[in-house]
């Protein structure tokens, strides 16, 4: 676990350190850890003592921020939420929620439904006082000041992904210019864990 910012901690993915694996955001009432760490008794711990005695939710942004889900949901008990192109692929989940388009939590938190890179895949809006956009693997950094869509080799429909660029670009939220959160990391180079929202050039796609 990694403390980025007061209210912001990474869980970084042990199996392959390129890739951030997922996040906790400490919002109130209801803070949520977005994407799912893989399972061990030393991300358990972190999480219970992060969560307090508050009720948290799991955001789900893509299958591939799914990893040990099931297990940390029955160790924890903690609802999941994921749109529901993927609620098939977590049959075992107990309080599983899912949406269609877009999604309010109750900590004021926007869901939007942003297919590509997986049928299911989201992006997190969280608004002031944090500002911050949580891409999942939509936006990918390919430098330290650049963020990009890129096309995988386990992207699940490219063009979908292009046309969900476009749906972000004209969601209401982003005309507050967030900073930019990645669920991946594209390459071997020392990145920032949140970029501004100029490291973004929606022309260059």
């Amino acid at each position: 676990m990694e403390k980025v910012r007061d209210w912001l901690w990474m869980f970084p993915s042990k199996k392959n350190p390129k890739r951030a694996s997922s996040w906790w955001l400490n919002c109130k009432p209801e803070p949520v850890l977005i994407d799912c760490p893989e399972y061990n008794s030393e991300v358990i711990n972190d999480l219970k003592e992060l969560a307090g005695k508050s009720n948290p939710k799991i955001l789900l942004t893509s299958r591939d921020g799914h990893n040990d889900v099931s297990k940390v949901n029955k160790s924890l008990g903690w609802s999941v939420v994921v749109q529901e192109q993927e609620s098939y692929l977590l049959p075992g989940i107990k309080n599983l929620e899912s949406f269609a388009n877009e999604l309010i939590t109750l900590s004021g938190l926007k869901l939007l439904w942003t297919p590509g890179p997986s049928p299911g895949s989201c992006v997190v809006y969280a608004p002031s006082p944090w500002n911050v956009l949580f891409c999942g693997r939509l936006l990918i950094p390919v430098s330290r000041d650049r963020m990009k869509n890129l096309r995988a080799k386990n992207t699940f429909h490219w063009s979908m992904q292009q046309e969900s660029l476009i749906k972000l670009r004209k969601w209401p939220p982003v005309k507050s210019c967030p900073s930019l959160v990645f669920g991946g990391i594209e390459g071997l180079f020392d990145t920032h864990l949140i970029m501004p929202w100029e490291a973004w050039d929606p022309n260059d796609e």
